[in-house]
């Protein structure tokens, strides 16, 4: 080899060596961990990796604000929640940490009724069931869900295939097939989940360890703060606040959207879409499983195979909470009204209805849930246009002579690209070891979010306990040298 040829060598080797993600030139300070992501689980990640002594954090959040899938809006004059809005768990052996925070914190909440729902179901076309009728249906699903349950814990206990919620009604040879029976099961399955039986694990979700462990009750948020006020709460614990009591820490960095993460074993670099490089010795990753679905963060080098398969394999749900306003009320209230449904030959067609005269007395306000591909139409479509299905579903139920919304508020989280649905949900065929692809580290690359919650995926709680579970697992790694995670087989 001549001496020029020698010379593109070295010079290849160096520019190489150079541009890997130890050598990176950075344009900021190295920190010991950057958190992509400023929702709960990032937020509770950072806390306990302060709490453990790692104070140089730096925390990079693509919107500009903390709180991510909790989040608050104005609607006609009103604070209402656009993501999470329960805290679900409560009154139980346990105590849900959600729900201790909320009461530290002076949390306005309200208890939600769902008890007397057979009294409170529409026809498509024709005013309520015979109540009759409609409990006989309801107690006959319950049934159903009981034998769900326990045909789960069966296969459970001889670890036997997992199989979909669907698989269990069709054992039980009982397939909700008329309108009013796929509207309560729409209610007890896709108003939780968020998609249908189908495509939900039976195993991974009955009985749902957020009610075994932590109480039946849920609690609906209808705070001026809002529900995101709990993620301030955690973040004030370790970031500095201004006089005002607002965070004003340079470790959280607003409107920073993570568009690269390249990894090695000598350390990270995070970069920006504004052209800035962070460099870090470990990276924690706290954005929805429906980003990690998405190019919208480049990893370099790619994610292992069986990484990626398991995410790609995991399900992001789409939970949309629609608010209208009206000049007056006209449906029932007092108490066993709170929750009604709407029974259309299509299942989950704007079947999930409550009115909130108890959390905002006077502003005649009702709340029609949507998911999964009703979510999806709904968000291509104008606010107009879903106004007038709503509409006329509403006249279905309550006669013709009732007054239009004056105002409508549509959440479109699926075709946000900083999150792309609401939360996840456990689909048939995803196994334990799986899962543990999913929050398991790369390298220096950690993984947290309700999706990586073994339990509680889906779930506020999950989310937050997702948040120390993850920054222990870095931790032991950064301050024991204990850096192997073992997947069970």
């Amino acid at each position: 080899m001549g001496k020029r040829a020698l010379l593109s060598v070295l010079l290849l080797v160096v520019i190489i060596d150079h541009c890997t993600p130890g050598n990176v030139a950075t344009e900021t300070a190295s920190s010991t961990v950057i958190v992509v992501g400023a929702g709960m689980s990032g937020i509770s990640a950072a806390k306990r990796l302060s709490d453990a002594g790692i104070k140089d954090i730096l925390v990079l959040e693509a919107t500009d604000r903390i709180g991510g899938r909790i989040k608050k809006t104005n609607f006609a004059g009103l604070s209402v929640e656009l993501g999470a809005n329960w805290v679900e768990g409560v009154n139980g052996n346990k105590v849900n940490p959600i729900w201790t925070m909320a009461n530290k914190i002076g949390l306005k909440t309200f208890y939600s009724q769902w008890n007397n729902i057979s009294a409170n179901i529409y026809k498509q076309k024709g005013g309520l069931y015979n109540v009759s009728v409609a409990e006989k249906a309801y107690n006959s699903m319950n049934e159903l869900y009981e034998f769900s349950r326990n045909c789960s814990v069966l296969l459970s206990r001889h670890r036997e295939e997992d199989i979909s919620v669907l698989v269990s009604q069709r054992l039980n040879n009982k397939i909700p097939s008329t309108p009013l029976e796929m509207a309560i099961d729409y209610f007890s399955c896709d108003s939780s989940f968020g998609e249908p039986p189908r495509v939900t694990s039976l195993q991974n979700t009955q009985p749902l360890p957020t009610y075994t462990n932590f109480g039946e009750d849920s609690y609906f948020v209808a705070d001026s703060r809002g529900y995101e006020s709990v993620v301030h709460y955690i973040a004030k614990k370790f970031l500095k606040t201004n006089k005002a009591g607002e965070i004003s820490d340079p470790r959280l960095k607003l409107n920073k959207v993570v568009t690269e993460i390249q990894y090695s074993r000598n350390g990270v670099v995070v970069k920006t879409e504004d052209g800035k490089a962070y460099g870090t010795a470990y990276v924690m990753v706290s954005v929805s499983i429906g980003v990690l679905q998405t190019n919208l963060i480049n990893f370099v080098p790619d994610l292992p195979y069986s990484k990626l398969l398991a995410i790609y394999q995991f399900d992001m749900s789409i939970y949309t909470k629609i608010f209208l306003k009206f000049p007056y009320k006209f449906w029932p209230t007092g108490n066993g009204t709170e929750s009604f449904i709407y029974a259309h030959e299509k299942r989950g067609y704007y079947t999930d209805w409550q009115h909130l005269e108890t959390e905002y007395p006077g502003a005649n306000i009702l709340l029609a849930t949507v998911t999964d591909d009703e979510s999806r139409r709904i968000e291509q479509q104008s606010n107009s246009q879903t106004k007038e299905e709503i509409m006329d579903v509403l006249r279905n139920m309550f006669g013709k002579n009732i007054p239009d919304a004056t105002d409508i508020l549509v959440p479109k989280w699926w075709s946000n690209k900083f999150y792309k649905g609401t939360f996840s949900n456990w689909p048939v065929g995803v196994s334990r070891y799986e899962f543990d692809q999913i929050r398991a580290p790369v390298g220096r690359v950690y993984f947290t979010g309700e999706h990586t919650s073994e339990n509680y995926n889906g779930y506020v709680h999950g989310a937050y306990l997702a948040g120390i579970d993850s920054a222990n697992i870095l931790i032991n790694c950064a301050k024991n040298k204990m850096c192997n995670y073992d997947i069970k087989p």
